[in-house]
């Protein structure tokens, strides 16, 4: 009996301890620093899909509640509050592919333009403006928006720059432009031969250079360029503004954490970080290697930004196996239908390749390999399974950059590897005005094909390839959701079994890509305890008609519970 008691004795003061913190908790709710109500919340987490209110501090979400509910976080004089007037909020987005680097105000953008031209008047604009000997740089060229749809030449810039070195790169990076002033310099004849992985294109005519250079071929390119010169300060100064108003380009379009390939700029994101001016959370990676020096260097940069941290994080480590499809340089297993002597250029034998990736995988590196081509994407998932079967399983989550092209009995191999699809949408309705031109319909069928992965229990991240494509995360939406071109052209769009629900590819923006870099249990959904990354749009994405999703506004990027961005005339 006295047992019994005591043990009912214990229960009800258990459960009256548990009364008593539940009161306490509710009287004595932490105050936020910010507050948005009244918002139309998309969460991306599936036990808790839709809210009316978040509730910040610090730097992490405190409540995802209903408007009622919010009111106990909020004090007059201590939280800000954002009332969202119904206003879609979603999590921040990640982009999980972005060349990402200070913008250059003298750079040459030749995007979306569809005459050649163009280009000789831009140059000959931008010569004007330098010095004899000084590098002119642009590009985001793509010829096949041209009338005629050839590859430009160097007469297109010739006459215009003879003395300045020009060099045009296309709007997949993988060829570029460049002028005799390079070529000379250069030391290329008409009877240099092509190198391994690359490709000097030569007029049918005569066997002389025309100016486009493909793949590893930019590598024999010798600018010659004379240098500009600017004090210490000036370098500075002309350094930290064009970061600034990359960053700023990213807050404005919603652009709350990024993962970039080879080429991260640590010691400047640490300083914009130690200034308190880092608007973006960052996984920043190096290139594939077998140099010890460099894996060295990469084990240093791991320990300095390890995984575990919120801002800025050594990430993948990438390599390429193939080129691009606009270039006609993307690996396939049969000829292009547009050049039946060609499949494409593998960047290094399939045995190096191997052993690198095996290489990598054993010292524990996450990998990403750069792969369009249905043979590239093979090539991958081979060297990979060979890499489970030497080091054995585990969580590496190594990635295919693109996965633009597959093969359909490669497709379930995702899933079955742990291979994650990084995948850029706006790559679909860019490449689809050619893509039956050099592959074939048949082949398309395993293009840009997002459902039919996801159908398998794939992974897939969604980015831009930024500047390869516009930053903006809405041209992505609009791509995924349509598989139209921009024009918003009739019909139902290109293989249109392959298109996605919004919610479905605003969770392959956010916690698909935070997945990609180890990040899905702290970002990617907004969730209590998540970090506080979100963003409110002008526009209800889940509803307006697909023509608006592009012109829809960010009115504000939130980082870290932080307003980042607000849209001048924003409430």
């Amino acid at each position: 009996m006295p047992n019994k008691l005591t043990g009912g004795i214990m229960r009800w003061c258990l459960l009256f301890a548990l009364c008593r913190c539940s009161i306490l908790s509710g009287n004595h709710a932490p105050v936020a620093d910010l507050v948005i109500k009244n918002a139309k919340v998309v969460t991306i987490d599936k036990e808790h899909p839709r809210a009316q209110a978040i509730a910040f501090k610090g730097e992490t979400i405190i409540a995802v509640t209903s408007d009622e509910s919010i009111e106990r976080h909020f004090k007059e004089g201590v939280s800000r509050m954002i009332d969202a007037e119904g206003r879609l909020v979603v999590p921040g987005f990640n982009d999980a592919h972005i060349h990402f680097s200070f913008i250059d105000p003298d750079y040459i953008d030749l995007r979306y333009i569809t005459d050649s031209s163009i280009i000789t008047a831009k140059v000959r604009e931008a010569v004007a403006r330098a010095k004899p000997g000084e590098l002119i740089r642009g590009g985001r060229w793509e010829h096949e928006m041209f009338v005629d749809k050839q590859w430009p030449t160097k007469e297109l810039i010739d006459p215009v720059a003879p003395d300045n070195p020009v060099v045009l790169s296309r709007a997949d990076g993988h060829s570029v432009l460049v002028n005799s002033y390079i070529i000379r310099n250069s030391g290329i004849t008409r009877d240099t031969p092509d190198p391994f992985g690359g490709e000097i294109q030569k007029d049918p005519a005569t066997g002389e250079p025309t100016g486009i250079f493909k793949e590893r071929a930019k590598g024999l390119l010798k600018y010659g360029q004379k240098p500009v010169h600017r004090t210490a300060e000036e370098q500075r100064e002309r350094l930290m503004r064009g970061w600034q108003a990359a960053f700023d380009q990213a807050a404005q379009n919603g652009v709350t954490s990024i993962q970039l390939p080879p080429g991260g700029d640590f010691d400047i994101y640490q300083k914009f970080k130690d200034m308190g001016k880092l608007t973006l959370r960052i996984y920043a990676g190096g290139p594939l290697t077998a140099d010890k020096q460099k894996l060295r260097l990469y084990d240093e940069l791991q320990e300095k930004y390890p995984r575990d941290g919120d801002w800025i994080r050594f990430g993948y480590i990438k390599g390429f196996i193939d080129g691009t499809l606009g270039s006609g340089t993307a690996l396939f297993f049969e000829p292009y239908i547009d050049a039946p002597e060609k499949t494409g250029l593998p960047q290094m034998p399939y045995e190096k390749f191997e052993k690198m990736v095996v290489a990598l995988d054993k010292a524990g590196f996450q990998i990403g390999i750069h792969a369009i081509g249905d043979r590239a994407n093979h090539w991958t998932l081979n060297a990979y399974e060979k890499a489970q079967q030497l080091n054995g399983n585990r969580d590496s989550r190594h990635r295919i950059e693109h996965a633009q092209v597959l093969h359909s009995d490669d497709i379930p191999r995702f899933a079955t590897l742990g291979v994650i699809a990084s995948m850029q949408p706006t790559h679909c309705i860019t490449d689809k005005r050619f893509a039956e031109k050099r592959i074939g319909r048949q082949r398309c069928k395993g293009a840009y094909a997002w459902q039919r992965l996801l159908d398998a229990e794939a992974r897939i991240a969604f980015g831009t390839d930024y500047p390869v494509e516009p930053i903006s995360p809405l041209e992505g939406l609009y791509a995924a959701v349509t598989r139209k071109d921009r024009a918003g052209e009739p019909g139902d769009g290109w293989f249109p079994d392959q298109k996605l629900s919004m919610e479905k590819a605003i969770e392959l923006y956010t916690l698909g890509s935070a997945y990609a870099e180890f990040m899905e249990y702290r970002k990617g959904m907004i969730k209590e305890g998540y970090l506080g990354d979100v963003v409110i749009f002008d526009e209800d994405l889940m509803t307006i008609p697909h023509d608006r999703i592009m012109s829809a506004k960010v009115d504000y990027t939130i980082v870290g519970g932080k307003v980042v961005y607000k849209r001048e005339g924003a409430e």
